[in-house]
């Protein structure tokens, strides 16, 4: 994996996007920006970031990850792999269905995930600085570089979507009390069926789980 530093951008996942259809950019590669202005959530969001959090993006060939994971699961794959990572320097983190990290009620960050010409495109942000809004945030400035490092030799490995959903799944209760929208509005997700594929079932309609 190619890592390129920027001391500022936009997005580096629109960064990212437009060098994959433009072909300026080939993968396996990541962008990683030390200050980020214009992050970009779930559902088109913005994304506000402190200088010294970490937000990065990463184009991955489909063919680099296992043959298992279903493209309806990416999120939760490459959030699963981040709450890992960081679950040495907070012990309740948690990943909550399908991309949100939180700890305890309090969301620190999050994963949106693309699928641009045969690439999964990943957009990662994570809160290590002291927030004065509703946002936690994992006291591990000093880790900025590790958590990265330990980020990519965890995702090189390349485990296999079913060992990531045995232990997720073991974990999905901690989304129970979230909401999610459904056709009929917003719906607490505790009578929530996680399916195999990453989905849920929830009053009889199935959500997938990429964004």
């Amino acid at each position: 994996m190619e890592i390129r530093y920027f001391n500022n951008l936009d997005s580096t996942q629109q960064f990212l996007i437009d060098g994959i259809k433009s072909n300026t950019i080939v993968p396996d590669c990541a962008i990683v920006a030390l200050n980020q202005s214009k992050g970009v959530g779930s559902r088109g969001n913005s994304w506000l970031s402190n200088r010294g959090d970490l937000t990065f993006s990463f184009a991955i060939k489909s063919s680099s990850l296992p043959d298992d994971l279903p493209l309806s699961s990416a999120s939760i794959y490459f959030g699963y792999l981040m709450k890992e990572v960081l679950k040495k320097y907070k012990k309740n983190i948690f990943l909550k269905w399908p991309n949100d990290i939180y700890i305890d009620k309090a969301k620190c960050g999050g994963i949106v995930t693309h699928f641009v010409k045969k690439t999964y495109v990943v957009g990662i942000g994570i809160n290590l600085t002291p927030r004065d809004d509703l946002y936690g945030y994992i006291d591990a400035q000093n880790a900025y570089y590790e958590i990265l490092e330990s980020y990519f030799l965890l995702l090189n490995k390349a485990p296999k979507w079913q060992e990531i959903f045995s232990k997720f799944r073991l974990e999905f209760r901690n989304s129970f009390g979230f909401r999610v929208n459904t056709k009929n509005g917003k719906v607490d997700m505790a009578g929530a069926k996680l399916c195999k594929d990453g989905s849920i079932i929830i009053e009889n309609e199935r959500i997938y789980s990429l964004r």
